[in-house]
């Protein structure tokens, strides 16, 4: 399966990849900067917001489930000693409610310093939420371009704002697509329409590189991580790869590194990195690019529709 060869070329052992790291990179005080980070109770999202919460930052879970939200936060406030850590309980399939959720934070808090887009879903069979969009689409497309178009004037209020998205290696094997958006055309392949989902994600974090210059965006592959998403999504993957799987913290590093290091900001904004490292969208010789018309038509079609949800 050409998917799953391409997360092979880039899974990068997570422990040869570490020798190369600046420990003191993440040896700073996040306190005073806020941190909004979505699928923030299990998985790389929770371990993303303990080692934030460990660092003095304040944190905003974005959550689907209430109870494991809680359950999440007040392990994470005991194990860090850190109260600043706020659940707010929202759906990303909910597409209308994306847009009340980022209007009614912007009135509410005075600052945001970083987005973590973290959330996301890989869908077995083809579903679509109330408004008519496909889930997968709507939670890690659609979704992630409503909450950062939304937050991005509070971002450009605040000290040093970054906005970080947490890929997939399996875009590799897709070119962006600018028709056919919500897969009602061909056969649904979860997997594949996620690995899709995770290029758009790439485009989208590049265009905005360019529309919004006083944010620092960046987008990453967490390399292939032991988490419950994968575990669901993919559990004959998961069963025979558990032993090669990364742990939350490992899939996390990167993340938590453009979230808080110094370093991080130096690099170019809209970069795609693994392991701390800046690296290519495109595998070699690929044919996974696309021009600069189609991703223009590609924003320009999301915003499109993302407007036409908008509350008035």
């Amino acid at each position: 399966n050409a998917y799953y060869k391409a997360c092979n070329l880039i899974w990068g052992a997570f422990l040869s990849a570490a020798k190369h790291f600046v420990e003191k990179d993440l040896e700073v005080s996040m306190a005073g900067r806020v941190f909004m980070i979505t699928g923030a109770n299990s998985g790389i999202g929770r371990a993303t917001a303990m080692a934030i919460a460990k660092r003095g930052g304040t944190v905003h879970m974005v959550c689907r489930n209430k109870d494991k939200a809680e359950e999440a936060r007040a392990d994470i406030v005991k194990e860090s000693g850190n109260k600043e850590i706020y659940v707010h309980i929202l759906d990303l399939f909910e597409t209308r409610k994306v847009w009340e959720f980022a209007e009614a934070f912007k009135r509410k808090y005075k600052a945001l310093n970083v987005l973590i887009n973290n959330a996301g879903c890989i869908m077995s069979e083809r579903d679509v939420n109330a408004e008519g969009l496909e889930k997968s689409f709507a939670s890690n497309v659609m979704g992630v371009y409503i909450l950062t178009k939304g937050l991005i004037p509070l971002l450009e209020k605040s000290a040093e704002p970054r906005v970080i998205t947490v890929s997939s290696g399996g875009m590799l094997v897709q070119k962006l697509r600018t028709g056919n958006l919500q897969t009602e055309i061909g056969r649904y392949d979860g997997t594949m329409v996620y690995a899709q989902h995770k290029r758009q994600q790439v485009v989208m974090t590049e265009q905005w590189a360019k529309t919004h210059s006083n944010v620092h965006f960046s987008v990453m592959h967490p390399g292939w991580v032991d988490t419950p998403a994968v575990a669901n999504a993919m559990p004959d993957f998961h069963q025979s790869m558990k032993d090669s799987l990364r742990t939350p913290e490992q899939g996390a590093d990167t993340a938590v590194w453009l979230a808080i290091s110094e370093a991080a900001a130096t690099k170019p904004s809209g970069s795609f990195f693994q392991d701390r490292r800046m690296v290519s969208a495109h595998l070699p010789l690929a044919w996974t690019h696309s021009s600069q018309l189609e991703q223009q038509k590609f924003m320009s079609v999301m915003e499109d529709l993302a407007k036409t949800f908008q509350p008035h």
